[in-house]
């Protein structure tokens, strides 16, 4: 008899043996998985369903921000769903306002609005609707290797063809190389393009960043072409790069910007941040769950535990030192990105290492569009230590 069907006599509805065979829902095979489930977690540490423990050096995707189970995070979770876990956008949520203020203070924009949403990929599909809406034009631009997510116009501003539909590749777009000011002038002189979206460090697509000089220019010609610049911070934000965003490195102010990942600590939250000339009208942007009581109290515990424990400045701390231990080793031929968004290139491919890694020294580590690369993606209360643990590993297993 195969495995994945079972009979059940209570189910059956008819036949002559009384009995219907069933089958058990599988899951959609669309990731490729390391043989380990991990069920417990505590500030950098992991531990799977076998009680090993890891060094957690990849956060879920630059996901938890304050290390696992903070006790400040499930204390504030934990209240919020004993008292209300959800209700619509239909009445007042004054966690949500509590929320904007907080954000707005601790990074520094105020002024701007902030609409939450649930991920990352539904932050910049608002983002770039709201542009589309404020501009009334229908194109975007975006730049090579680039990654915003995985649906719709997200997708289709995403430089990969392997994961865009038929149905996503209406979206009008326009790839230009990074940190080509002219490609942008030439494309924005067209009249035709409503946003330029651009990563604040490129995260899959292998550490690539746009210079000062670039991203001033950029800032520059989308004011005079009246082009809405959108910045995706969903992994380069929430303090990450030892800023609270990637883009406050280089002095500008963008139209709109996107956020998720670490901003709740892995509760789904998405957002944007709107300058203040970008008018709200009822109905343009909406959302079922987002800005849900309990998604809010996540972020507002996470927000807190960062700025209470300076864990943006642990960032920078950290991730420079990381930096210079980690260029230092043999066989190690870049270090790329910024704070605790680094991306370690090796003079081989970076598969193997990082398997070894998981299952041999017991790290977890991140992969990149280049296949040499290793993504560093800590908890932002990583420490010196764990940085040298990963520096031994690394040392033990590139001989």
């Amino acid at each position: 008899m195969r495995k994945d069907l079972f009979y059940n006599k209570e189910l059956a509805g008819g036949g002559k043996s009384g009995i219907t065979p069933v089958k058990n829902m599988k899951l959609f095979d669309v990731y490729p998985l390391y043989d380990v489930e991990i069920i417990k977690g505590l500030d950098t540490r992991v531990w799977d369903s076998n009680g090993t423990e890891y060094l957690d050096l990849y956060g879920g995707h630059a996901v938890i921000s304050i290390g696992h189970a903070h006790p400040r995070y499930v204390k504030a979770v934990s209240h919020q769903v004993a008292e209300l876990g959800f209700y619509s956008n239909s009445v007042i949520n004054g966690l949500q306002q509590a929320l904007a203020e907080k954000l707005g203070r601790i990074c520094g924009m105020e002024d701007y609005s902030f609409f939450m949403c649930n991920s990352g990929a539904e932050a910049n599909e608002n983002a770039i609707k709201l542009a589309s809406f404020a501009t009334g034009r229908d194109r975007v631009i975006a730049f090579s290797k680039s990654f915003h997510g995985r649906t719709s116009a997200a997708v289709a501003v995403t430089d990969n063809p392997k994961i865009v539909a038929p149905v996503n590749d209406v979206q009008k777009r326009t790839f230009v190389p990074m940190n080509n000011i002219e490609a942008i002038r030439a494309e924005l002189a067209k009249g035709d393009v409503c946003a330029v979206i651009i990563e604040g460090i490129q995260g899959v697509g292998g550490m690539g960043m746009p210079t000062s000089e670039f991203m001033k220019s950029l800032e520059e010609e989308c004011k005079k072409t009246g082009t809405k610049l959108i910045l995706d911070e969903i992994q380069s934000g929430t303090g990450r790069t030892g800023k609270y965003f990637a883009f406050q490195h280089y002095g500008i102010r963008p139209d709109i910007v996107s956020v998720a990942k670490g901003l709740a600590n892995g509760f789904p939250i998405g957002g944007i941040l709107i300058a203040p000339d970008i008018e709200a009208r009822y109905g343009m942007l909406g959302t079922t769950f987002g800005g849900n009581h309990l998604a809010c109290a996540a972020a507002l515990a996470t927000l807190e535990v960062i700025e209470q424990e300076r864990l943006i400045e642990n960032a920078a701390f950290v991730g420079a030192y990381a930096a210079e231990k980690l260029a230092g080793l043999p066989h190690v031929t870049a270090v790329k990105g910024r704070g605790l968004m680094l991306g370690v290139e090796l003079d081989r491919p970076a598969a193997d290492v990082r398997k070894k890694l998981v299952f041999e020294k017991h790290i977890f580590t991140g992969s990149a569009s280049n296949p040499n690369m290793i993504r560093i993606l800590p908890p932002l209360t990583v420490k010196r230590t764990d940085m040298d643990m990963l520096c031994s590993a690394l040392t033990e297993l590139l001989r």
